[in-house]
C-alpha cells in the first residue's frame, strides 16, 4: 500500500491578500511618486524613446478627437470647449493606462531628483530623451492624419477648426505661452498625481477627465499637444477646402510657419510646462512630504 505523504507548508505558497482598493492618501502618493520617477528615470534609452513616442502618438490621437468634436459643437464657446475637454482627456487616458512616457508628466521626477534618488544627468537625459520621443509620435500621427484626410470630414470644416486652433497658437505673446504653459501643466501633473492615488482602472480615469478637461476647456497651453495642432496647420494651410473653411485671411495665415511654432509656440509653452509640473507641483509636494525624510 502507498502512502501519500503531505505536502509541507512551505510548498504551498499562502493565499495573497486581497488588494485594497481605497485609494493612497497625499503622504503615500509622494512615496509613490517618488518610486516611479527613479523607475523612469533608470530605463534603457530605446525603451523610453519607443514610449515617448506612443506618448506623442496618443496625446496627438486626444487632439484629433478633440478638433473634431469641436467642429461644428452648438451651445457657445463654453460649452463646446467642455466637450472637446472631454473628448482630449482620451490622450492621457492611454497614456496611463496603456503605458508609455510623455514630458509634461514626467516633470515629476523631479521629486526622485529632489530626494537625491536621481542624478540630474539622469534627470535632463530623461526628459530629452522623452521630449524628442513625443515630438516625433506627435507629428508622426499628424502627417498620418493629413494622408488619411481626415480634415475633410464636414467639407472641409474639421480642417479648418484645425487651421483656426493652429493659427491662434503662434498668435500668442511670449510672456503669455509661458503663462498658459504653467497653468495647463499644473493641471496635468495633478492629473497624474491622482491617478497615481487610484487602485484601478476606472478611478484612474475618473482622476484623469476632470482636471485634463478643466485645461483644455480653459485654453491653457500643452507643448505636446501643439506639436501635433501646429504641424497640422502648417500641412492645412496649403489646402485650399481647409483655408476656405477657416475663414482666416492670407495675414493671418502668414504668421503660422515653421519660426511661430517653434520660436512664439513650443519654446515658452515647454518652460512654462516645465515650471508648472517640475515647480508648482513636483517641488512643492516633494517639500510638504518628502522633505525631512530626504534630510
Amino acid at each position: 500500500m502507498t502512502t501519500v505523504t503531505p505536502a509541507s507548508s512551505e510548498a504551498i505558497p499562502p493565499p495573497e491578500a486581497p488588494r485594497s482598493l481605497d485609494a493612497l492618501l497625499p503622504p503615500e502618493i509622494a512615496r509613490a511618486s517618488e518610486a516611479v520617477g527613479v523607475r523612469k528615470a533608470g530605463m534603457d534609452p530605446v525603451s523610453m524613446l519607443v514610449l515617448a513616442g506612443l506618448a506623442g502618438a496618443f496625446i496627438a490621437l486626444g487632439a484629433v478627437l478633440f478638433t473634431v468634436t469641436i467642429t461644428g459643437a452648438g451651445g457657445g464657446l463654453g460649452p463646446s470647449r467642455l466637450l472637446g475637454g472631454l473628448a482630449f482627456s482620451l490622450g492621457l487616458v492611454l497614456v496611463i493606462v496603456a503605458g508609455a512616457e510623455l514630458f509634461t508628466g514626467n516633470t515629476l521626477v523631479v521629486m526622485a531628483w529632489a530626494s537625491r534618488k536621481v542624478s540630474t544627468a539622469l534627470l535632463l537625459r530623461g526628459w530629452a530623451i522623452v521630449y524628442l520621443g513625443n515630438f516625433v509620435g506627435a507629428v508622426a500621427t499628424a502627417l498620418l492624419v493629413f494622408v488619411a484626410r481626415n480634415w475633410e470630414l464636414g467639407n472641409g470644416a474639421v480642417g479648418g477648426t484645425a487651421l483656426r486652433v493652429a493659427t491662434a497658437k503662434v498668435q500668442l505673446g511670449f510672456l503669455e505661452a509661458i503663462a498658459l504653459g504653467i497653468l495647463c501643466n499644473v493641471l496635468v501633473t495633478l492629473a497624474v498625481w491622482l491617478a497615481l492615488s487610484a487602485r484601478s482602472v476606472p478611478g484612474k480615469v475618473v482622476a484623469i477627465v476632470f482636471p485634463i478637461t478643466a485645461f483644455v476647456a480653459a485654453g491653457f497651453e500643452h507643448s505636446i499637444a501643439n506639436m501635433y495642432f501646429i504641424p497640422m496647420g502648417l500641412l492645412l494651410k496649403e489646402e485650399d477646402a481647409a483655408v476656405e473653411a477657416s475663414g482666416l485671411d492670407a495675414a493671418e495665415l502668414a504668421e503660422l510657419d515653421l519660426g511661430g511654432f517653434l520660436l512664439d509656440n513650443l519654446v515658452p509653452v515647454t518652460i512654462g510646462n516645465i515650471i508648472g509640473g517640475a515647480v508648482l507641483v513636483g517641488a512643492v509636494y516633494w517639500f510638504v512630504y518628502l522633505r525631512q525624510r530626504a534630510a
